[in-house]
């Protein structure tokens, strides 16, 4: 386990004073992914258009220490991949001594949906970089509009809910299930820190090991986003632990293949515990709508059971 005094003394990468919503989960994935840095390597950091590259670099201001790259909304993978070939030519070439290290961000939007066809090409060539999705379960940026991470039965601006249909119909797709058919190194999905969990330091752990393992790698990381999902900010941190005691995202890592579910809930909780608190989702609690939720709780047990299976927990 890390050592969180240590941890405390290492310089933060990504500055104060950028412009994210106050509670925005997607600073503290970042600075937790970046703090698997070693402090001697470089890195170039890319970032997909969404909140995140609004809010960090608006120029001629940028809040990124390192080399950041804005991409366009689609191509965050391609571009990062690019940087990583160039790299290890000039490092043949004896043009560069400095060892770095390439890590791409990007928002669900920008990852499940519009990028996905760039993410998929860069994963398949496997280049030695790391792709962090924030998926905090729709179009944040630029008004809260479905994607296909966004849960079923939630209200978004393009799914409302009332009386035609309520809220989105569809149920969200497992990116992390389909990077891990790509065959990479390394696949892993997890959760920002939350004290006193014993999942505190997942992310951390999968970010270095994401980092340092040769090859192509993917995170996938559940991300509050309290305007969106309709919550207090003091409140953001129970949602995601009530995401995984759910089950309905679950924390484990496929490694060369092999799959290992990294935290096990002693009790599953009622996927209600995570719907009820977010107003994205109040609309299901009234009478006429309470058979959706019957049915989000197969579609999670179904996963579940899925999952526990690949993981040789069944």
């Amino acid at each position: 386990m890390p050592n969180l005094k240590e941890l405390s003394k290492k310089p933060a990468r990504l500055t104060g004073g950028h412009r994210m919503c106050a509670g925005c989960g997607a600073p503290m994935v970042v600075n937790w992914v970046l703090k698997a840095l070693k402090e001697e390597d470089k890195a170039v950091t890319c970032s997909a258009t969404g909140c995140l590259e609004v809010s960090t670099c608006l120029y001629p201001y940028t809040a990124w220490k390192d080399s950041f790259i804005h991409s366009a909304f689609e191509n965050a993978a391609a571009t990062i991949s690019g940087v990583e070939a160039c790299y290890v030519a000039m490092k043949r070439n004896g043009k560069i001594d400095d060892t770095y290290k390439f890590i791409a961000f990007g928002g669900d939007g920008g990852t499940y949906d519009i990028g996905l066809q760039s993410l998929s090409g860069a994963m398949e060539r496997g280049h030695d970089m790391v792709y962090v999705c924030y998926d905090n379960g729709a179009y944040m940026n630029t008004g809260i509009q479905r994607s296909s991470a966004t849960p079923k039965g939630a209200d978004t601006t393009t799914s409302p809910a009332g009386k035609v249909i309520p809220g989105k119909t569809q149920t969200r797709k497992d990116l992390t299930e389909i990077i891990a058919a790509h065959n990479i190194p390394y696949v892993a999905q997890t959760v920002p820190a939350i004290p006193g969990t014993k999942y505190m330091f997942d992310l951390y752990n999968k970010a270095e090991k994401a980092i340092y393992t040769k090859g192509a790698a993917f995170l996938n990381v559940l991300t509050p986003c309290p305007r969106g999902w309709r919550c207090d900010t003091s409140t953001e941190l129970d949602l995601i632990k009530a995401a995984v005691d759910t089950c309905f995202w679950p924390i484990y890592e496929v490694e060369n293949g092999v799959y290992k579910l990294n935290y096990k809930p002693a009790e599953k909780k009622p996927i209600t515990e995570w719907l009820k608190p977010q107003g994205r989702f109040r609309h299901l609690f009234k009478p006429e709508n309470e058979h959706l939720i019957a049915e989000i709780q197969a579609e999670v047990d179904r996963r579940w059971e899925a999952l526990l299976h690949l993981c040789g927990e069944k």
